[in-house]
């Protein structure tokens, strides 16, 4: 028999924000707020850089201690903005994904610093034609660098890379990393929209994934590895996914997770439109209160 969820990792995109929208729905906000009227811990746990993902949770009313895995685990911070840890990739390694990693797409650094200078690129015009909005979207913290290597000076050590291209080039580049001299020196992770032929390989600082910075926030709260529950519907939340003690797919992951979830013995959520997220954190409370009464 499971103990009670003490601590739960929700994905953002794909999992808690519904496709078309950058707004978290009513439900989700009602299950999220809840949820930690219960005493359960929620975070957030994503891809985006912090300073691109805490926008998108301001006015929700959630707690400013909630914790905010951001840049898939190099960042862990709070809504209120206190650091609770944050990773490097060292800048000899960056350099060599640099030249390594070109060929396949857009490549792009990010920094710990606010501002223009945040998102390090050599290929604006390329960035435009593969994720638009993206590049709308953080166009402010976006500086052009030609050739990317010149902003990668000694003692700039980024907080993490990613290339981006189409699904078929991001695989063949995975496959290039893992066959070149750089394959231990960094965390890869692909994430993939198949519907936009669009695939994202993040490239972390060695050891630091969705699923490190979860065991290192269950641990500094005190919540053992059985109470704790992590959803998520892309292969850059696996890691987080194998190590929480219970896991939850969302019904719009890709094909060949959701038969891998089958074989991790996860539940599947309804999809991220269908307010999944609510659903699995709606089935918790009921739980709870039954088991008070």
């Amino acid at each position: 028999m499971h103990p009670p969820v003490r601590l739960v990792a929700i994905d953002v995109d794909g999992t808690l924000l519904p496709s078309f929208t950058q707004t978290v729905s009513e439900r989700n906000l009602r299950a999220l707020q809840a949820s930690q009227q219960a005493g359960i811990a929620v975070a957030i746990a994503t891809g985006r850089r912090a300073a691109f993902a805490a926008p998108l949770l301001d006015g929700l009313g959630l707690r400013a201690d909630t914790p905010l895995i951001a840049s898939n685990g190099a960042v862990i911070q709070t809504l209120g903005g206190e650091i609770i840890a944050c990773s490097h990739l060292p800048v000899r390694v960056a350099r060599g994904l640099c030249g390594l990693l070109r060929p396949f797409g857009t490549v792009v650094f990010t920094f710990d610093r606010p501002g223009r200078g945040e998102l390090v690129l050599e290929d604006l015009h390329g960035a435009q034609g593969r994720f638009p909005l993206w590049v709308e979207a953080n166009r402010h913290a976006i500086e052009v660098v030609k050739p990317l290597e010149q902003a990668l000076a000694d003692g700039a050590d980024p907080i993490q890379g990613m290339v981006a291209g189409r699904v078929s080039s991001m695989r063949q580049a995975e496959e290039t990393l893992k066959a070149s001299e750089w394959s231990g020196a960094c965390e890869r992770l692909r994430t993939e929209y198949l519907a936009r032929d669009l695939s994202i390989l993040d490239l972390l600082p060695r050891g630091v994934t969705k699923g490190s910075a979860l065991e290192r926030l269950a641990a500094r709260l005190g919540v053992e590895r059985a109470e704790t529950l992590a959803m998520g519907d892309n292969w850059n939340d696996l890691e987080m996914l194998e190590w929480a003690g219970r896991s939850v797919i969302m019904g719009n992951a890709a094909p060949e997770l959701r038969v891998l979830a089958k074989t991790r013995g996860w539940k599947q959520a309804p999809r991220n439109d269908e307010d999944g997220v609510a659903a699995v954190l709606e089935a918790i409370l009921a739980k709870m209160a039954a088991a008070k009464v």
